[in-house]
């Protein structure tokens, strides 16, 4: 049989065109296919690459960037050529290719950059393993802001795509070094960082210029096409994230069979900066999706799930499974799982695995405190009952179940009173 882990370092190359056009109507976008000159690690010669392969090392793929075409359709007007972020980096921005970088690399960086846009008024960092957040984290100082979205899911952000909204500096630079990433995307590196970053060979380390004027591109929409297994396509207006400041949100009230249900507090502020930081967030989950966030940290992340009250215990499951992780970490230098496998050999006290799972429990996974924000409307209590089990002190969905008043009642009911805001807003990802 032949040595299966030879197919991920396959550069597949591709048959796609050097040019695309997209016509709608009388208005076509022009697309020019985005190659690099990239080193042969074995020849040592420089050859012009594209996407090293798709999703799969099976799948030839290549990546357009917008170059012509100014798309207005029923007075919307679409992103303007000149805004490239992924599509225009270039060799200078390619700083480091490593093992070349391939489709899903790239959308992991253009999904945290979906997620940066709404977080540019402090350090932040966003990192993505999948096209989903894994760990999202926003601070004083940029080392900190990695660090604490590290910590949120040290796990899943193994092999992960990190994105940060400032010039990476050396203090940094080491701390990405110590951890195995397949890409770092910043606006700019200081002096020495890329030295530091560079030690780890594979790494794919990547400016784009841009990530500082992210903000302006809150309100800007694109045009958004889904291929269906019949050739056939949809076209959809890419989402705009219409919540920006507490005033877009509203106090959780609605009316049933003739009586008025009404949350009985405000969110403080503390609260309010989290709803606003966890629906940011949420921008960038595939639905269904709860996510629990505290202090500008995300604490629970559940992805992708058919039911409402499921992903909202997937999110909890996570925050305990990636705390005794990180407890264990602390303490024990190894990582939960495999501390659990040496007690299971009869190599470690089963009494050190006791230890962290009663602090585990007693601390609720880090949950409470937490604000738990949900991409659509709970059609039942049962999924904010879920919260409330685990401490959460604030609720944000966008509202509209027939059965709202159950989940004010839930919050109403809880002790100490949960809050809840409706944004008006669902923000579905598929």
């Amino acid at each position: 049989m032949k040595d299966l882990k030879q197919m991920y370092k396959t550069i597949l190359g591709d048959q796609f065109p050097l040019e695309l056009r997209i016509s709608f109507g009388d208005q076509t976008l022009v697309y020019r296919k985005r190659t690099w000159k990239i080193r042969n690690d074995k020849t040592g010669e420089m050859e012009e690459r594209g996407i090293r392969y798709g999703e799969n090392p099976d799948q030839e793929a290549a990546l357009y960037e917008l170059v012509n075409g100014n798309l207005v359709l029923g007075g919307c007007s679409y992103i303007e050529p000149g805004n490239g972020l992924v599509s225009s980096i270039d060799e200078a921005d390619m700083i480091q290719a490593g093992k070349h970088p391939g489709k899903i690399n790239l959308t992991d960086v253009d999904n945290s950059l979906n997620v940066l846009k709404f977080l540019a008024k402090s350090p932040a960092a966003v990192i993505v393993k999948h096209n989903n957040p894994c760990g999202v984290a926003c601070s004083n100082t940029l080392e900190d802001a990695f660090l604490k979205a590290l910590r949120a899911d040290r796990v899943a952000a193994f092999g992960g795509c990190v994105s940060l909204n400032r010039p990476i500096d050396k203090s940094t630079a080491e701390a990405l070094s110590n951890q195995y990433l397949e890409v770092v995307c910043a606006p700019d590196y200081e002096e020495g960082a890329v030295d530091i970053l560079s030690r780890k060979k594979n790494l794919r380390i990547i400016r784009i210029k841009r990530i500082d004027q992210l903000e302006t591109y809150w309100d800007r929409r694109f045009i958004d096409f889904k291929s269906l297994i019949d050739g056939g396509i949809i076209v959809q207006q890419s989402p705009v994230n219409k919540i920006r400041t507490r005033e877009d949100l509203r106090p959780a009230e609605c009316e049933y069979q003739g009586k008025t249900y009404k949350v009985k507090r405000l969110p403080d502020d503390r609260e309010y900066e989290d709803i606003l930081f966890g629906w940011a967030v949420e921008q960038g989950v595939t639905s269904n999706s709860v996510i629990y966030v505290k202090n500008g940290v995300t604490t629970g992340i559940g992805t992708g799930e058919q039911d409402r009250v499921g992903v909202a215990e997937i999110a909890v499951h996570k925050a305990y499974t990636k705390y005794a992780d990180i407890l264990c970490y602390d303490r024990l230098g190894i990582p939960y799982k495999e501390l659990e496998l040496l007690v299971s050999k009869g190599e470690r006290d089963v009494a050190e695995k006791d230890e962290i799972d009663q602090q585990v429990k007693a601390d609720r996974g880090g949950l409470p405190g937490s604000v738990m924000v949900s991409d659509a409307f709970f059609p039942f209590r049962d999924g904010v009952d879920v919260g409330i089990r685990q401490g959460i002190s604030a609720v944000v969905h966008p509202g509209g179940s027939l059965r709202d008043w159950e989940s004010i009642e839930a919050c109403n009911e809880a002790d100490p009173p949960v809050t809840m805001v409706f944004t008006g807003q669902r923000a579905f990802k598929h």
